[in-house]
């Protein structure tokens, strides 16, 4: 479909199934030149595209592409009925401008193109709408500081088939040039996952944007549309790391390398489900005092407590917390059900020191095994080879 303006001077056809105007120059009062005159005829040069999108059912997820029949385009503007506006490239010959970016679905488009010669034209279309809409969960939050180990987490509501495209369109820009890579998983959730973690733990005040261009973007298979862009800026909090030694029963909290205090603890239960998942987690939430209930996490009817200053480091259920209960454990035997427990005063202590996103590296041999990828922010239980491997576009 083609439009003009009411009391314009462009003239329409469709040719091929695309959209063709041809329009008179500027005008003086529109602030180009006046047009140019031999015997008393108008000379005013012809402008004359072609968009390859069309209509008011066009198909959304193509870049829109403006062709002038004649001559050298100078410009072209394509805007949507939102405000935004498609950035574009014009080819080296000067006769076709393309998107950089893609139609998203049912969204109106008004496309101004003008000449070299100082002609210009205006064409209209209008994408269908999306039959169905995927949406995502980020992580970490808006204007966050987190600590050295929190990855840039993207969780999809509906699968992702095409991870490769979606891939390309997640842009991540660091205050340091920070290198990363993102990695595919399926969430504990089972949904679709992808998260990008640098080749070591971020570096103290690294500002990061991650930048998601989704819309317009198909997620491939019954997955459906994106439909609008993502933006998030994160800030990289003090250099924390906590170390917990299953062997020796301890918990220490390093920052910028030195250790601040040292704490006894009691780790999970060995020979069995209640024992703890050693690797390199991330603390995902300060969850402050909650109901824990054996039920939830498989061990029956084990326990069913109101727990404080309880820190989750799993999606299974894996926590620091207190355990005044545990305390004749604390720094000589592992006694919980697979949490990280401590007395009281310490863990008020641990709390109130640590921040979302710090390490909690926990190392031994009273364990179950890695913690799951998966399973919280197991992300840096994989080599950086590895890491790199589970990109869609290696």
């Amino acid at each position: 479909m083609t439009r003009t303006r009411p009391r314009s001077p462009f003239r329409t056809a469709a040719l091929g199934g695309t959209a063709v105007l041809a329009a008179a120059a500027l005008t003086a009062c529109s602030g180009g030149a006046g047009p140019a005159k031999a015997d008393g005829k108008d000379t005013a040069p012809d402008t004359r595209i072609t968009v390859n999108l069309t209509g008011k059912q066009a198909r959304a997820g193509e870049p829109v592409k403006v062709t002038l029949t004649e001559g050298e385009l100078r410009q072209v503007t394509v805007s949507d009925s939102k405000g935004g506006t498609l950035a574009g490239k014009v080819s080296a010959d000067g006769r076709t401008w393309t998107s950089t970016r893609k139609a998203a679905p049912g969204t109106a488009y008004t496309v101004v193109a003008r000449s070299a010669a100082g002609g210009t034209a205006e064409a209209g279309f209008a994408t269908a709408a999306a039959g169905k809409v995927n949406k995502l969960t980020l992580a970490p939050g808006k204007n966050t500081t987190v600590g050295i180990a929190h990855p840039l987490s993207i969780v999809f509501d509906h699968p992702v088939k095409n991870k490769a495209e979606v891939e390309k369109h997640l842009k991540v820009t660091t205050s340091n040039g920070a290198v990363g890579s993102w990695g595919w998983m399926e969430d504990w959730s089972g949904k679709d996952r992808v998260d990008w973690r640098p080749e070591k733990y971020w570096k103290p005040g690294t500002k990061v944007t991650l930048d998601a261009q989704l819309n317009g973007v198909d997620s491939g298979g019954d997955g459906g549309w994106f439909v609008r862009d993502y933006t998030t800026k994160v800030t990289i909090g003090r250099n924390q790391v906590v170390k917990v030694d299953l062997d020796s029963h301890r918990l220490t909290l390093l920052r910028d390398g030195r250790e601040v205090r040292d704490i006894p603890m009691s780790g999970g239960t060995p020979g069995g489900d209640k024992a703890s998942w050693r690797g390199r987690t991330v603390l995902m939430s300060k969850e402050g005092t909650i109901n824990m209930r054996s039920e939830t996490v498989g061990l029956g009817d084990a326990y069913d407590k109101m727990v404080d200053y309880s820190m989750r480091l799993t999606w299974s259920g894996m926590y620091a917390h207190a355990a005044p209960w545990n305390a004749r454990y604390m720094g000589n035997a592992n006694r919980s059900s697979g949490c990280i427990g401590m007395d009281t005063p310490d863990a008020r202590w641990v709390y109130e020191q640590v921040q979302v996103g710090d390490p909690f590296e926990v190392d031994g041999g009273d364990a179950k095994g890695t913690q799951a990828l998966n399973n919280g922010y197991g992300d840096w239980n994989l080599s950086w080879a590895d890491w790199q491997a589970k990109s869609a576009l290696r």
